[in-house]
C-alpha cells in the first residue's frame, strides 16, 4: 500500500478529518461527536459501488437508510453541552488496556467469524478509544483537567497507537468489501466512545425514559441496517471447479466425460 499514491491521498484525507474531529471533541461530548461519523456512509456506499463498476443495490440503500436513521435517533437522545470532564491517568490506562485486549481477541481469537467484520469491529473500537483519549488531552490542554504534563504526553502516545491501529484494521476490513465493514465500524466507534463517556465521564442520555427509548429504538434500526449491508456484501458462491464444464483446450482430464473422446483402455490407464 505504501507504494500507491491513492492510499496516501486517503491517509491525508483521514488526517484532515482527524484534525477536525479533535476540534469537535474540544467543543462537544463524546455521545454527540462520535455518532456524526455515520455521515461517512452517505458517500461511501455509492462511491464503493461506483469503484466496483456496479449500481447501488436496493438492499444497500435500505441498509444505509436504516443505519443513518438509527444513529440519528441515538444522536438526538445524546445531545448535550460541551465536555465537562476528562479521564484520569489510571482511567486512561485501564481503558487502553481493556481496548487492546478486546482488539486482540477480535483479530486473533475468533477464527469462525468473517475476517472483514472482525477487523471492522476492532477498528471501530480502537478509533472510539482514540477519540475518548483525544478528548482527555484537549480538556487537559485547555486547563480543565488535572492530569500532569507527563501523563498527557503518555496519553498522546496512546492516541497515536490506537489511531494508527484503527486505520490499519480498517484497511484490512475493507479487503472484504466496503458496505458491511464500514457500517460495523461506524457503529462500533460511537458505541465504544459513548460507553466511555457515560460510564467514566458522567455523560447522560437526554430526555429521561423517552430519551432512553429513542436511543434503544435507534440501536435496533442501526443494527438492522448493518445486517442488510452485511447480507448485500456477502460474496456469491463460486461454482465447484471440479464439476463445472470446461471448454476444449484444457489439460487432459479437465473436461467432462462428454468432452473427452473415446480412447483405448490402455491410453485411459496411462492417463490415470
Amino acid at each position: 500500500m505504501l507504494r500507491h499514491g491513492a492510499w496516501w491521498s486517503a491517509v491525508a484525507l483521514n488526517a484532515a478529518g482527524a484534525l477536525l474531529h479533535v476540534a469537535a471533541l474540544a467543543c462537544g461530548p463524546l455521545t454527540v461527536v462520535q455518532p456524526l461519523g455515520a455521515l461517512t456512509l452517505v458517500a461511501a456506499v455509492p462511491l464503493g459501488a461506483y469503484r466496483a463498476g456496479r449500481r447501488v443495490t436496493r438492499g444497500e440503500w435500505a441498509g444505509t437508510a436504516y443505519t443513518l436513521a438509527g444513529l440519528a435517533a441515538i444522536l438526538l437522545a445524546a445531545a448535550g453541552g460541551g465536555p465537562a470532564a476528562a479521564l484520569s491517568l489510571p482511567q486512561a490506562a485501564g481503558v487502553s488496556a481493556t481496548a487492546a485486549a478486546l482488539t486482540a481477541l477480535l483479530v486473533f481469537s475468533l477464527p469462525g467469524a468473517r475476517p472483514g467484520l472482525r477487523h471492522a469491529i476492532a477498528s471501530g473500537l480502537a478509533s472510539g478509544v482514540a477519540s475518548a483519549l483525544t478528548q482527555t488531552v484537549t480538556v487537559t490542554l485547555t486547563g480543565h483537567g488535572g492530569m500532569p504534563g507527563w501523563g498527557a504526553a503518555l496519553v498522546v502516545t496512546l492516541v497515536a497507537a490506537f489511531a494508527v491501529g484503527g486505520l490499519l484494521l480498517a484497511q484490512a476490513a475493507y479487503r472484504g468489501g466496503l458496505g458491511a465493514p464500514l457500517a460495523l465500524l461506524t457503529l462500533a466507534n460511537p458505541v465504544a466512545a459513548s460507553a466511555i463517556g457515560i460510564i467514566l465521564l458522567g455523560e447522560r442520555i437526554q430526555g429521561g425514559a423517552l430519551g432512553i427509548a429513542a436511543a434503544a429504538a435507534g440501536s435496533v434500526l442501526a443494527a438492522r441496517g448493518v445486517v442488510l449491508l452485511a447480507r448485500e456484501a456477502r460474496p456469491a458462491r463460486r461454482p465447484n471447479s471440479d464439476n463445472a464444464p470446461r471448454a476444449g483446450g484444457g489439460r487432459p482430464g479437465a473436461g467432462t466425460a462428454d468432452s473427452v473422446p473415446a480412447q483405448p483402455e490402455r491410453h485411459r490407464a496411462e492417463r490415470a
